[in-house]
């Protein structure tokens, strides 16, 4: 009897573990998790190559139909997701950010604002990205706000997007990018400017 019991608790123990690591790496568990996650950091961009290819284990492939990704191979799209500023404090709606780049190592880029549930914020306001179009090709700045500041040339609006992160999409990016993403990304800054509430 003892050993039936042995037997029952290694079953229920196995499930447990095996279907809370599943809900872990999906991003279903803690609610809201963020997408930044990956072997790849580029000044807290995270990344992880093996999306899209036939690399990717089960848990990456959960995670990537769990929240969206069109998931295109490496060599046409990279993705790297950031959900923290650069004191390291989560990106929220409450506060007001400034982000800031340079050319990027792709024949073609985008950052776009995604809310806790990786949707994109259910507002009106039609200004959830910046792009390589708007951006230009030298250095470059945007807004990150609920509300749209006086002076700005790009706003991106986080109203309605409670805890957020953001994605940089790069397609067709250089080939060194693949071997020596440290070196060869100068990675946007997300500089807090300022919070609701806050003294």
């Amino acid at each position: 009897m003892r050993r039936l019991f042995a037997y029952l608790a290694a079953i229920v123990a196995g499930c447990a573990l095996g279907l809370g690591s599943a809900l872990w790496m999906a991003g279903l568990w803690p609610a809201g998790r963020s997408l930044a996650f990956g072997d790849v950091d580029v000044g807290g961009w995270r990344s992880d190559f093996a999306i899209g290819s036939k690399a990717a284990d089960p848990y990456t492939r959960a995670r990537v139909a769990r929240h969206g990704l069109l998931a295109l191979a490496k060599t046409e799209a990279v993705y790297l997701t950031r959900a923290l500023d650069d004191a390291g404090e989560p990106l929220r709606e409450s506060c007001t950010y400034r982000l800031t780049g340079g050319p990027m190592p792709g024949g073609w880029w985008s950052v776009t604002l995604y809310d806790s549930g990786s949707m994109l914020p259910a507002n009106t306001d039609g200004a959830l990205s910046i792009d390589a179009g708007r951006a230009g090709a030298g250095a470059w700045e945007a807004v990150i706000a609920a509300r749209r500041p006086e002076r700005a040339a790009h706003w991106i609006s986080s109203r309605g997007a409670g805890t957020f992160d953001l994605t940089l999409r790069l397609y067709m990016p250089d080939s060194a990018l693949l071997t020596d993403p440290n070196g060869t990304l100068d990675a946007p800054r997300i500089a807090r400017l300022s919070c609701e509430g806050a003294s």
